[in-house]
């Protein structure tokens, strides 16, 4: 048909126009052959062309899982290659410290805690050791204000019967104490002792930080001389002492009524005293006189607890003149229903007090009618009636 059109076109004749087969296009061929294609497939249109779509989602999906594996392999390279360049860097790095010194934890070292300025001096004739704390400088840090309430304990190892604190010394890193603690060691004892002297960041409400400590052997003093020194403070021992748990009670005195007002609140942290791990703990409360039991109250007993809440008051009929000469003993006791009671702890304040219990004494008595609460850590009764008996030896344990 197409050539006899041409011809025609050639010759000049009219081309014969009344033919009804139309001309084959590639527009037509290409939907045919997929209609014929389709037709030949023995299922419905739609399961077909849901066919087709799951296929060219797979084939989505595995490219796409072929181009994410590939950046990671790339990026693992890249970053392998990071870590022998920062490998070498290091070695290169270590031979320049290392090579004039053994410092293998460069870069390690903890921050300073600073250092105490102390004094030993030791008198055989009386058996007398004298600690003296003159001061520090450069304490570390512990208020969020960039300061301390710094404070020393002191206390002689293994007898421990005695513990001296010098006063508390607010918002300051460089306090001077020039205060001397005396310790009755005898001769025989002091080659096998140790002094002990442990700087605390004061906190009321809370427990008191340490920020270092000094731990002496007596044994390689020369005593033919006092000591007298500087030494960078240490972290503290994982041996401390043991922990006898804490004590917190408010005080409040009113003068012209002469009334003394005790609020035990809580304790925590207390030693157990019972099989199961637990304690029954009640407190007693104590006023001395003049070195003289004179009264005393107690709280309920909590049972199996180690971090009892008592909110219990007691108040004592004091003259302003009786509390310049008054003690009070606080001490925690584990119940027991079929044997004698423990002591857990003891804790006193007032005229023959010192460190924080001296200060939280007369706290109170600069405050009056105003409850001035404090966290205490309980001492041994040893410890607490010892200390009291070195004044006068005629006040024997305040509950017995």
């Amino acid at each position: 048909m197409l050539i006899r059109s041409l011809a025609s076109l050639l010759s000049g004749e009219p081309a014969n126009v009344t033919s009804t087969s139309p001309p084959t296009t590639l527009s037509t061929a290409a939907p045919d052959f997929f209609t014929d294609l389709l037709d030949q497939i023995p299922l419905p249109r739609w399961v077909v062309y849901t066919i087709f779509s799951a296929g060219g989602l797979l084939l989505l999906l595995l490219f796409l899982c072929i181009c994410i594996k590939c950046c990671k392999h790339k990026v693992k390279k890249k970053k392998r290659n990071e870590q022998i360049d920062l490998k070498g860097l290091e070695a290169s790095s270590r031979g320049l410290v290392q090579s004039g010194a053994e410092d293998s934890n460069y870069g390690a070292a903890e921050k300073p805690r600073g250092k105490l300025l102390y004094s030993l001096d030791y008198n055989p004739a009386l058996s007398e050791l004298t600690v003296g704390i003159k001061q520090a400088a450069g304490l570390r840090a512990m208020d969020l204000g960039g300061t301390s309430d710094p404070y020393v304990r002191v206390y002689i190892c293994p007898d421990k019967s005695k513990t001296c604190e010098t006063k508390v010394f607010r918002t300051t890193l460089n306090p001077v104490f020039n205060q001397n603690f005396t310790f009755q060691v005898p001769k025989a004892v002091l080659a096998r002792s140790s002094v002990v002297m442990q700087v605390f960041d004061f906190n009321r409400f809370t427990n008191h930080a340490v920020i270092g400590e000094l731990r002496l052997e007596l044994d390689s003093i020369d005593w033919n001389h006092v000591m007298e020194q500087w030494q960078d403070l240490c972290k503290p021992a994982d041996f401390e002492e043991e922990n006898l748990g804490e004590l917190c009670f408010s005080l409040r005195y009113v003068p012209a009524a002469g009334k003394l007002t005790v609020v035990i609140l809580e304790a925590k942290n207390l030693k157990s005293m019972d099989i199961g791990g637990a304690s029954d703990p009640y407190v007693k409360v104590q006023l001395a006189l003049d070195k003289k039991k004179w009264k005393k109250r107690k709280t309920s007993v909590k049972k199996k607890t180690l971090n009892p809440y008592f909110n219990e008051s007691f108040s004592f009929d004091v003259s302003f003149d009786q509390i310049q000469r008054v003690n009070l003993v606080v001490s925690v006791w584990d119940h027991d229903a079929v044997s004698r009671n423990d002591a857990m702890g003891k804790i006193f304040l007032g005229c023959d007090a010192a460190g924080n219990q001296l200060r939280h004494w007369a706290d109170m008595l600069a405050n009056p009618r105003r409850p001035v609460a404090q966290w205490h850590p309980l001492l041994s009764a040893q410890q607490v009636n010892q200390a009291l008996a070195l004044k006068k030896r005629t006040l024997r344990d305040a509950f017995h």
